[in-house]
């Protein structure tokens, strides 16, 4: 009977520790991206503008230098500190 309360434990533990992942990977958005995952990223983030091409390009300079990517085709900046607080001369934000 230890055994398998053991097993049950284990299983429920395991349970709990993979909806805790995907809880945290929904809240985080598009976190610890690979390089080669930008351009996959960027062009759902930038379909949504009529202004692509700049939309692409700095999107895809702040992905590959925050490896991250905000979920959504606007907002939701704040999955994503490194995207959000990148800021242009003018105070306002690099990334789209």
């Amino acid at each position: 009977m230890a055994k398998s309360g053991y097993n049950v434990s284990f299983l429920l533990l395991l349970s709990m520790f993979l909806i805790l992942l995907t809880f945290t990977n929904m809240v985080e958005g598009y976190n610890n991206l690979q390089p080669r995952d930008c351009k996959p990223r960027c062009t759902y983030r930038c379909s949504a503008t009529s202004h692509k091409k700049p939309c692409m390009f700095f999107c895809q300079k702040c992905c590959a230098t925050c490896l991250c990517v905000p979920r959504g085709v606007y907002g939701h900046k704040q999955t994503c500190p490194c995207y959000n607080n990148w800021k242009t001369q003018e105070g306002k934000s690099k990334c789209p």
